[in-house]
């Protein structure tokens, strides 16, 4: 009786472990799928890929500045080159070239693409 008592425990061990797993697993995928169908913001955008800026969710005063430099709502956002280690990156914006740390990029938040 007590060796059926720990097969089922190891049972039932098992199907949970095997669950997680596969939890696990189905949340990896879904963010590789997420992450290649549509960059949330300018730091997921690779080297020449375009994108348009939806919103720019930062303070009044930083979002002015950005406003200023070309980074309207609305306007074609292109990644370019990158300073070694990938901190600054340039970004063309309206006819212009300019560089954003990490930091301020992950605030630009782009549009979904419509499907």
């Amino acid at each position: 009786m007590q060796l059926t008592g720990a097969l089922d425990t190891l049972k039932v061990t098992d199907y949970r472990r095997i669950e997680d797993d596969t939890v696990q697993n189905m949340q990896s995928s879904f963010k590789k799928v997420r992450s290649k169908a549509h960059p949330a913001n300018l730091t997921e955008l690779k080297r020449g890929d375009s994108a348009i800026l939806e919103s720019i969710d930062l303070d009044e005063y930083e979002a002015r500045r950005l406003m200023e430099l070309g980074f309207l709502p609305g306007h074609r956002i292109t990644a370019a080159q990158a300073a070694p280690g990938g901190d600054p990156r340039v970004f063309q914006v309206d006819g212009s070239e300019v560089a954003l740390r990490r930091e301020t990029a992950r605030h630009l938040i782009l549009k979904k693409a419509h499907s």
